[in-house]
């Protein structure tokens, strides 16, 4: 994916603001506040698994691609690729699933389309938001911003979600009460800027590929190295699990509610601290620092006491998850 964005769209429609290659647009109008914008589709199968749908994944991720800018989420577009055949009830649940998720994350729905396709070929649905945030704060998040020397954290225990969509699929007979962390992260990201408001860098919401892909992005765009420590990184016994049985990292695995923040030395302690006050943030942990070289590249300090790469997701370990 990341071979094709540089080769394929970046060449075809690059222009300053896609260049920036962060999760969203930033721009400002004429004697306006500066403004964040977004797009995502969700594909994930089954529509429906422990602790979400496709419906709150879809709202989830559009309003966390705006709240790792720092902008508040304000307005969500909805644009559904229906199957041909599919139940109507099961619409209207993941229609009401997206109102739900929309209202407790104190955004609005106010745009969309609908399309449809013949019987076989999207999985029920496919639903792509596209979103706008405004800036509350007069702050500037960006990869490029990360310094030697710098903390990287996380906001809590990752795999949760990749690991739950993956045993909801039934194929490894596995139980497990395991659920999704989709969640919304601007109320987070507010805590944390209100507690550090100098010290943040960078933030980005871990998705597809997981921490160590978004971390080895922010080590190509700061021209910096990243230095992890395994034995620091929370993981639930259920994800290690699962994990293991498949022969996945969990480094890799895709998460819907949790952040990998990176801040100053300095800040650290009390951006953890706010962080853990927050119930989405309850987990959070400081894994690894940031150094000067070799540039690009991220290590893993393993807990035999070995170090390895970690490199970029190169394919994908889990198909149809977000």
């Amino acid at each position: 994916m990341h071979d094709l964005i540089e080769v394929v769209f970046l060449r075809a429609f690059d222009n300053p603001l896609l260049a920036a290659r962060e999760d969203q647009a930033i721009f400002q109008l004429d004697g306006a506040s500066r403004l964040a914008f977004t797009t995502d589709s969700s594909v994930v199968k089954p529509l429906f698994f422990p602790g979400g749908d496709i419906g709150k994944l879809a709202v989830h991720g559009t309003v966390n691609d705006l709240a790792v800018s720092g902008a508040e989420p304000l307005y969500l577009s909805a644009g559904f690729i229906l199957e041909e055949g599919l139940d109507l009830e099961i619409l209207e649940r993941i229609v009401a699933s997206m109102r739900d998720a929309a209202d407790a994350a104190g955004v609005r729905i106010v745009t969309g389309d609908t399309k449809v396709v013949e019987r076989g070929k999207a999985d029920g649905v496919y639903i792509n938001t596209a979103g706008v945030g405004v800036f509350r704060r007069e702050v500037e998040l960006s990869a490029t911003s990360i310094q030697a020397g710098d903390a990287v954290l996380v906001s809590g225990p990752i795999g949760d979600h990749g690991t739950a969509v993956l045993i909801a699929r039934g194929e490894l007979e596995l139980e497990s009460d395991l659920e999704s962390d989709t969640a919304p992260l601007h109320g987070l990201v507010g805590a944390l800027l209100d507690a550090v408001p100098e010290g943040v860098r960078a933030l980005r919401d871990a998705t597809r590929g997981g921490v160590a892909t978004v971390l080895v992005e922010m080590a190509l765009r700061s021209e910096t190295c990243m230095l992890l420590s395994e034995s620091s990184i929370p993981v639930r016994p259920e994800v290690r699990g699962a994990c293991e049985i498949l022969g996945l990292d969990p480094l890799y695995v895709a998460n819907e509610g949790k952040m990998v923040i990176v801040v100053a030395p300095e800040a650290a302690g009390p951006a953890l601290a706010a962080l853990r006050a927050h119930p989405f943030g309850q987990g959070a942990a400081r894994i690894g620092e940031v150094r000067s070289a070799p540039p690009g590249m991220v290590f893993l300090r393993t807990v035999t006491g070995g170090t390895r790469v970690v490199d970029m997701l190169a394919g994908e370990q889990l198909p149809r998850i977000c």
